[in-house]
């Protein structure tokens, strides 16, 4: 009893700024005086109170000159909000409340546990700092480092080295990193690399936040999103993994792994459950098409979805009188389809004209009733049905009579759909100079105007954030002094459409294309690739062709020019040209020895000319065809020129470097 109320008259002598020791509890205390300081030893079941924090352990040594408490076996720190320290070993200041907890350190507040070999810990300001290694565990989320500062108030905890965070959702890698348990949102201080869905999803970045309840991802310096396949890099990055969107500036590079396509651009906006995306600021994309690489560039870009249109198809048999009187608007194509050029110049804006340039299937009704047939020939084979009108009515005014099956028309089954460009965009170009906080929200639907007594009234259109259909092919649109460059094709216009169903480039306003020494122009011009290589061009109205004859200074040049124009390409190598109908052509005519012999000055309803080696072998002529040869010394040459002819090499693009500049 004598000894246990040593310490009691000790501590009266502490100050009063002091926190005074109490020991609530021990079965045994002796006192030491030596050189260095008062020393009292207490054992088993020692109890120690400061304030409103209590120590647990087997023994205790109080050093009353240093205010220093060593603490031994079943060491337990408990305070009153409910936070707990165990540990094997304590080393204790108690004027400054600094403990230094050794062996199996356990610190939890009943929700978050951080366990480390050892550990210093603030009793007053609840923080906690471990340099041998320590993990946290909060509900189902773990995190290991090899050095750490936790805050018990704030829950914010700093992880150096090795960090890792383990979540059921994601998984974090870092070499500095700060976390929040109770918001669970992460602050990056060094290379990290945050893994969602198995994989299908990583980010990284050096800096920026990440929150991990709402799958929020703003990253500042240069970042990087890996989305299913899909690649995005810049300068900052902004990522909402609820909404799907995302939100890149400043160097960025967007990468579409299944289409081998990238983009370049300044700025980007991507709707990932949509499949939208915008990019301005010298944007430029690049498709790889086997050996060659096609390049894209213009002021805005933006690619979405393509939607299904259904087919209505006629019932039973076809119409003689359909047969006998097909629609004036319509062109055929040597690939089998009809174009619609009435459609195309009714269409009143950019979006309606790339839908209205589509294919149509061959064999049209009226009323955009259409089928897909198909006659037998002499020999049984099944062809399209073609120009020659007057075969294929001969067959079809038989249909009254019992025939043979060659003398019958087949109708092919066609599907119920085919995949169109939509009207218009489904999400407009956000404001950008809104707060990140906006933009970072589900995409806001468009708003239409409704007059209400002469009020316009702005109402929400249905959202549009629902997931896209995941198997529709992408269609691309790019606006405004638009660029094409490959070392087979390069190009100008005001703007460019690409519909990877049928792989289908449309450049429409003022198009101009280059095809090695050749200048084609029209209203519009379609480009057909197939394996990523140029099939064929078709132009529906206006068509000319420019082709530079020997040199430049001698300004001479072929011209072919009429309403519509048809090209095959193979290897992207031009082999012919079919132009119809108001066809004109001059043709500086060569011998074998590649001298000149005379200009070719002819007209005709078609026009159907032949290349070999990039040079004109042979043009055919049919129907109504006018031909004047005049010698080269007596033509006037300044003055051979057709209506249309214009030549603009200038405008060429002459590499891939011009278009990022």
């Amino acid at each position: 009893m004598l000894a246990a109320s040593i310490p009691a008259n000790g501590q009266q002598a502490d100050t009063a700024d002091k926190i005074k020791i109490h020991i609530l509890n021990n079965k045994f205390v002796t006192f030491t005086h030596t050189d260095t300081g008062e020393f009292y030893r207490f054992i088993g079941d020692v109890v120690m109170q400061q304030g409103t924090d209590t120590l647990y352990c087997d023994s205790l040594i109080q050093n009353k000159t240093s205010n220093i408490i060593e603490a031994f076996g079943n060491v337990r720190i408990a305070q009153q909000d409910g936070t707990q320290g165990k540990s094997e070993y304590l080393r204790y200041t108690s004027d400054k409340k600094l403990a230094y907890m050794h062996g199996n350190v356990s610190l939890t507040d009943g929700k978050n546990n951080l366990q480390s070999p050892d550990l210093t810990y603030d009793l007053g300001t609840k923080v906690g700092n471990y340099f041998n290694g320590g993990v946290l565990h909060n509900d189902s989320t773990t995190v290991t480092s090899n050095t750490g500062i936790y805050n018990g108030r704030t829950k914010d905890a700093r992880f150096t080295g090795d960090a890792v965070i383990i979540d059921p959702k994601y998984k974090i890698v870092s070499e500095d990193l700060e976390y929040n348990t109770e918001t669970k949102e992460t602050k990056f201080y060094a290379k990290s690399t945050v893994t969602s869905d198995s994989g299908k999803t990583i980010l990284q970045t050096s800096n920026g936040t990440y929150d991990g309840k709402l799958g929020k991802a703003h990253f500042v310096g240069h970042s990087s999103v890996w989305d299913d396949g899909e690649y995005i890099e810049g300068d900052s990055l902004d990522y909402n993994k609820l909404t799907g969107y995302g939100l890149g500036n400043g160097h960025v590079i967007s990468i579409d792994t299944a289409h081998h396509s990238t983009l370049y651009c300044g700025h980007v906006e991507y709707f990932h459950k949509a499949r939208v995306l915008w990019a301005t600021i010298k944007p430029v994309m690049e498709q790889v098409n086997g050996k060659d690489t096609l390049y894209l560039a213009g002021d805005t870009m933006y690619t979405a979805p393509m939607v299904k249109e259904k087919i209505v198809m006629t019932k039973g048999k076809a119409k003689t009188d359909s047969l006998q009187k097909l629609p004036t608007n319509l062109k055929s194509d040597t690939a089998g389809k009809w174009i619609d050029i009435k459609r195309i110049n009714d269409a009143k804006s950019l979006t309606d004209t790339m839908l209205k340039a589509s294919p149509r299937p061959m064999g049209p009704e009226p009323d955009s009733l259409y089928f897909v047939g198909y006659v037998k020939d002499s020999s049984n084979a099944t062809k399209p049905l073609s120009d020659n009108v007057k075969d294929t009515t001969n067959l079809a005014t038989k249909k009254n009579k019992q025939s043979s099956a060659k003398d019958t028309i087949k109708l092919k089954p066609a599907p119920d759909f085919r995949w169109v460009v939509p009207n218009g965009p489904k999400y407009r170009k956000m404001d950008t100079t809104k707060s990140i906080t906006i933009a970072l929200e589900a995409p806001q639907p468009e708003r239409k105007k409704k007059r209400r007594k002469g009020i316009a009234v702005a109402e929400p259109v249905a959202d549009t954030a629902s997931s896209a259909d995941t198997t529709a092919p992408m269609y691309f649109i790019a606006w405004n002094h638009v660029k094409l460059f490959s070392d087979s094709l390069q190009g100008r216009c005001d703007s460019i459409c690409y519909t990877r169903s049928d792989s289908t480039i449309r450049m429409i306003s003022a198009p101009i294309a280059w095809a090695h020494n050749s200048q084609i122009t029209g209203d519009t011009i379609l480009l057909y690739l197939d394996s990523n290589h140029l099939r064929s061009m078709y132009v529906p109205n206006n068509a000319m062709v420019v082709s530079q004859s020997g040199p430049a200074k001698a300004k001479l040049f072929d011209q072919i020019q009429g309403r519509t124009l048809t090209a095959h390409f193979k290897n992207n190598e031009i082999t012919d040209m079919l132009v119809v109908p108001d066809a004109e052509c001059i043709y500086y005519s060569k011998d074998e020895h590649e001298a000149y012999m005379g200009v070719n000055q002819s007209k005709s309803v078609r026009m159907h000319i032949f290349f070999e080696d990039r040079k004109i072998i042979d043009i055919k002529f049919q129907q109504d065809v006018h031909q004047t040869v005049t010698p080269l010394e007596q033509a006037d040459l300044p003055g051979m020129k057709l209506s249309r002819f214009k030549w603009r090499i200038y405008d060429r693009p002459k590499s891939k470097e011009e278009l990022f500049k």
